[in-house]
């Protein structure tokens, strides 16, 4: 595990400076929000019915390929 640390801390000191703040920009913080907005785009589309009925179809198909 140590050598592990060691290698990531030898990684990320060496990385250029204009690439740490990349991982620092949050352009909306509001995370609850964005699922909420991203799962009521997937009902509203239909998209819900489709996982669900291929989730149906692979159980069916996985069933009656399986042996034993």
């Amino acid at each position: 595990m140590n050598y592990y640390s060691d290698l990531m801390s030898q990684l990320v000191w060496h990385l250029p400076a204009n690439i740490t703040p990349l991982a620092q920009a949050i352009h909306d913080p509001d995370l609850i929000g964005q699922i909420s907005k991203a799962w009521g785009h997937f009902v509203q589309t239909g998209q819900i019915w489709a996982l669900l009925i291929g989730l149906v179809i692979g159980y069916i198909i996985r069933n009656l390929t399986s042996y034993g």
